[in-house]
């Protein structure tokens, strides 16, 4: 039976709650409703648990708004987006990778949340199996479980860059049917170079296995790196963007995939059935994100500044084991020589100093009560400033 009586006439029937909520919270969004709640009860608090920019977005995309906001009767776009915002993004390919890409192989959907429940309804059959680093985003694992997919976490380490290798996957016992790679990668913030992307890519493709490379950090790179995209080497991965990284939009909701011809139809008919369309609004002001790019570098000018300042700084104040930071807006530490349950650690930092960090067990279920990561998209007054107290804090 799936529902039970308790007690006798006028008892309430239980009803069941699916197992598909039952997976883990998120945790930084957990650490930000406790960091929240501590500003509203008048502390100072320091942000740097949130992984989005600290600014709005670019002002062209705000004035678009504006007028579309005065001009326009919102209602449904097409399923897959506006036909002029797809041309926008496949010029975009064409301009920053010089990939010459049909618009009708692009989506663009409600955020790369999104975009990865597409992808994932898309390409795999429930009960497949889908490698993922760890550390890696943890809604990734999420969100496979909660579709009934089977998340295979591959252990990679600093000798790694955290990223997986055709090495690691071999190490997998049973067979693989989709592989999800992030460059720059959240948490740590490593990028994957043009023959580790190639190797990556010739190893799916021999073996059969679909891949999906999340590229939302794009455009967040440091020290002359370039990020490299896997449509350089392959028609049939999924390629997953962004507008909330790079072009600061996070609260807009927008997002888009590239996918293999064969998969456009599927895609856009469970599309259609979920989400109908993406925010038209969002859509609107996106058509000028494009036309931002001076501000957009900017912005990660500004990021290389505090990542500068906290890897100088962090070390005094013992958080000297860090990934290598070289893209994304994140710094992953180990700190299993300062503790050995990073979530009550991260609990009195934020408690003792006002900083909220997120606790490595959002990224790692094995290793990452070790391990903690830092956002520096934030104010760089608000960055130095946490700095400044952690090495107070530690001395």
């Amino acid at each position: 039976m799936h529902a039970s009586y308790y007690g006798g006439i006028g008892a309430t029937m239980v009803l069941k709650v699916s197992t598909r909520g039952q997976v883990a919270p998120f945790q930084v969004m957990e650490v930000l409703r406790a960091a929240n709640a501590r500003a509203a009860a008048g502390q100072q608090i320091l942000h740097l648990e949130i992984g989005q920019p600290g600014g709005a977005a670019p002002a062209p995309v705000l004035e678009a708004a504006k007028s579309a906001l005065l001009t326009d009767r919102f209602g449904y776009t097409e399923a897959l987006g506006l036909p002029l915002l797809r041309q926008k993004i496949a010029k975009f390919y064409a301009d920053r990778y010089g990939i010459q890409l049909p618009p009708e192989r692009i989506a663009v959907v409600t955020g790369s949340s999104a975009a990865f429940i597409l992808a994932f309804l898309a390409a795999f059959e429930a009960g497949e199996r889908i490698a993922l680093a760890a550390p890696g985003y943890p809604a990734y694992r999420n969100i496979l479980s909660s579709l009934g997919l089977q998340p295979v976490e591959v252990l990679s380490g600093p000798e790694q860059r955290f990223q997986p290798t055709p090495e690691l996957l071999d190490q997998i016992s049973g067979p693989l049917d989709g592989l999800i790679l992030a460059s720059p990668s959240n948490p740590a913030g490593t990028v994957v170079d043009a023959p580790a992307m190639s190797a990556l890519v010739n190893y799916c493709r021999d073996r059969g296995i679909r891949l999906i490379s999340d590229e939302i950090y794009h455009g967040i790179v440091y020290e002359n790196r370039q990020a490299v995209t896997a449509l350089n080497y392959s028609d049939d991965a999924i390629v997953i963007n962004s507008f909330s990284k790079y072009f600061c939009m996070t609260g807009w909701r927008l997002g888009w995939l590239v996918v293999p011809e064969n998969l456009i139809r599927p895609l856009e008919c469970i599309a259609q059935n979920l989400y109908i369309s993406a925010p038209a609004i969002a859509q609107k002001a996106a058509l000028a994100a494009f036309d931002c790019i001076d501000e957009l570098e900017a912005n990660v000018a500004r990021y290389a500044a505090n990542r500068d300042l906290l890897l100088r700084d962090l070390p005094r104040a013992g958080f000297d084991r860090l990934a290598p930071a070289d893209g994304a807006f994140y710094l992953y530490a180990d700190v299993s020589h300062l503790t050995n349950d990073s979530v009550t650690f991260c609990g009195q930092i934020l408690d003792q100093l006002g900083i909220a960090l997120t606790p490595g067990t959002d990224f790692d279920t094995a290793r990452g009560h070790g391990t903690l990561r830092l956002s520096y998209a934030g104010d760089p007054k608000e960055i130095a400033e946490a700095a400044q107290r952690l090495v107070n804090w530690r001395r």
